[in-house]
């Protein structure tokens, strides 16, 4: 009997995490530190929460269904955003409005793969596009890292076959927080270019990058579409996790593909988060700066406070964006370390292990802190009592 696509893959990390503090007994008057899912916790905004009652109560459009390719005039907003942030020609017919980036991922290698053809994958990976390639019937092939957490494009040449479709690359990255150079994205655009395959670039963490620069200049470069697709999430952006809307940019005729999918998935974006996001992308600009500020700090607080952790032997591999990504200094795997410190220290962080095909020795020494949701106060707080973990 074959095996169903969904046994070919692990169950999700994050649930198993929430199994682990299901499991565990804090310490004594301990709060849970919890740095394992890289999500707003906090509401939207005041005033996009009011917007939100406006629309439910006052657009008839956002109960119904509307096009699977998204709101027009959503689609329009995305587009002219991206040709200032980026630059080249970026027209509505290349964006297409998803439900979350998750499905857009998944809705672009449905249109690339047949059974048994690869992504090259940089590793650590993020874990979903691993399970969404599993359990298509693809194979998600490890591409190593180096010691700053980049890939290499010569290792990415040598692992392209005549089954590679695609290399898929997050940046600024999960899990490791680091942002990938311009000419090292630009790099990776001329190599898939030259092989024939897909650049998957995933911009999720976009508006929390360090530079106000454009990230790369891939838009720019003739008929980008033919080889990049862009995959974009407003969860972070302005707390819409629970509206799940994304987007994808790519050529037209890939996005004709992606409109089968989508129409048999979701069959259209939810239309409330629709109308949010559009809003958001209108009016809460200065907020979003406000945000993306606050989460530098946050990033920087973890870099500035490591010195009680590297003095005890953690490593820091990267920090950016929402993550950070560290070298336990134990001799247990990582998964071990993670539930212990679950009932020993009170915090929920993930391990390497589940960034990393089975068996990885990187994996088994390496942790996630997906730091965004703490303040500087709190980041404080967990330095002292990782520093304070005996391992």
């Amino acid at each position: 009997m074959a095996t169903p696509r969904t046994a070919t893959t692990f169950a999700p990390p994050v649930m198993e995490a929430r199994r682990w503090l299901a499991e565990a007994s804090l310490p004594a008057g301990m709060e849970l530190i919890n740095v394992s899912q890289a999500a707003p916790v906090d509401p939207p905004p005041e005033a996009l929460r009011q917007e939100i009652a406006r629309i439910a109560l006052e657009e008839p459009q956002a109960h119904l269904y509307g096009p699977v390719l998204g709101l027009p005039a959503l689609r329009e907003e995305i587009a002219a955003q991206w040709l200032t942030a980026y630059g080249g020609e970026i027209g509505a017919s290349r964006v297409a409005v998803t439900s979350g980036c998750n499905e857009a991922f998944c809705a672009t290698i449905a249109t690339l793969l047949a059974e048994g053809d690869e992504v090259l994958l940089p590793v650590p990976w993020y874990f979903n596009h691993k399970m969404a390639l599993d359990m298509i019937g693809g194979r998600a092939v490890a591409l190593p890292t180096d010691d700053q957490m980049l890939p290499d494009v010569a290792a990415a040449a040598s692992l392209i076959t005549d089954r590679t479709r695609a290399i898929a690359l997050v940046s600024p990255n999960n899990p490791t927080g680091v942002e990938y150079p311009p000419a090292l994205i630009g790099a990776f655009f001329d190599l898939c270019q030259a092989r024939g395959v897909t650049l998957i670039l995933d911009e999720t963490y976009r508006d929390f990058h360090s530079s106000s620069a454009a990230p790369h200049d891939l838009f720019t470069r003739p008929d980008w579409d033919q080889t990049l697709v862009q995959l974009y999430s407003f969860s972070k952006a302005y707390r819409l996790t629970g509206h799940r809307v994304g987007a994808m940019v790519a050529s037209p005729k890939r996005l004709a593909e992606v409109e089968k999918y989508l129409d048999t998935v979701t069959i259209c974006p939810a239309q409330i988060g629709q109308f949010a996001a559009l809003w958001g992308m209108q009016n809460l600009g200065q907020w979003l700066a406000g945000e993306r500020d606050e989460i530098l700090a946050r990033g920087r607080a973890i870099r500035d406070g490591f010195a009680p952790l590297a003095d005890r032997g953690w490593l820091l591999r990267g920090a950016g964006a929402y993550f950070a990504y560290l070298d336990h200094p134990f001799d247990a795997p990582s998964d071990q370390i993670a539930q212990r410190l679950v009932g020993e220290a009170g915090i929920l962080m993930l391990p390497g292990t589940m960034f990393t095909p089975e068996g990885d020795a990187d994996g088994q020494r390496q942790m996630r802190v997906a730091f965004a949701n703490l303040d500087a106060a709190g980041i404080g707080q967990f330095v002292e009592r990782l520093a304070g973990f005996g391992g």
